[in-house]
Order: structure tokens, then C-alpha cells, then sequence
């Protein structure tokens, strides 16, 4: 199907994350469209991925840390996180945090990093 409504698409919760939602919008033959939503103080922990992240910010502010870099985001940025980096996402703001994230289709192990000793 070459063109949908995202409202046909259903919110699934991120299992790690805080009042967090993501929608797979499409799943095309070299890259999958997906646009998570945050709620106020909501987020998701420091993690790395086996695949890149490009990231468009639809609406909101958050703060999110790349390789221990922290930086503030609003609607307009984009964002590169390549493959492997550690990073987290945290929704600073009074409205949902909103954004796109395209990913290539490739298999993606998802890692938990546990600051604790």
C-alpha cells in the first residue's frame, strides 16, 4: 500500500521506556518510518542499537544524551545517532515530545546499558 493515514497505524508501548509510545508508520524494502511519542516526564533509558537512527523532531522539547553528550531538542531538529553509541531520551517539556526515526531494515539487538555496580 503506497499511501496510508499514521492514525491507521496503531501505538504500541516501548517496553523499556516511560509513557512512551511508537508507531511503525512504514516498513519500506530498505528503511522502516517510525514516530515515537513521549509523555511529559516520560523517556527512554541510556541503550545502543546495531543499527543508525535518523530523527526528525515533530513537536515538543526533550533532552537527549548521544555518547554522553547531552543536548536540548525542539520541533525542526534533526538528529543522527549512528550505530552502537549509547544514548537516552527524556521529554523536559508540558506537551508530548514527538519524532520520526528512520532505521535501515536490518536486524536491530537493542542493549540496556545498567549504570548500577
Amino acid at each position: 500500500m503506497p499511501i496510508k493515514h499514521a492514525a491507521d497505524c496503531p501505538a504500541q508501548p516501548v517496553k523499556a521506556g516511560d509513557f512512551t509510545t511508537i508507531q511503525v508508520l512504514l516498513q519500506g524494502p530498505n528503511f522502516a518510518m517510525r514516530r515515537f511519542t513521549m509523555e511529559p516526564g516520560g523517556g527512554m533509558p541510556e541503550h545502543t542499537n546495531t543499527v543508525e537512527h535518523e530523527q526528525y523532531v515533530l513537536r515538543g522539547r526533550a533532552r537527549i544524551s548521544i555518547d554522553g553528550e547531552e543536548f536540548d531538542v525542539q520541533p525542526g531538529d534533526v538528529v543522527f545517532i549512528p550505530e552502537g553509541v549509547p544514548h537516552w531520551y527524556r521529554n523536559v517539556g508540558a506537551e508530548d515530545f514527538e519524532f520520526l526515526c528512520l532505521v535501515p531494515n536490518k536486524p536491530d539487538e537493542i542493549k540496556l546499558i545498567d549504570k548500577e555496580c
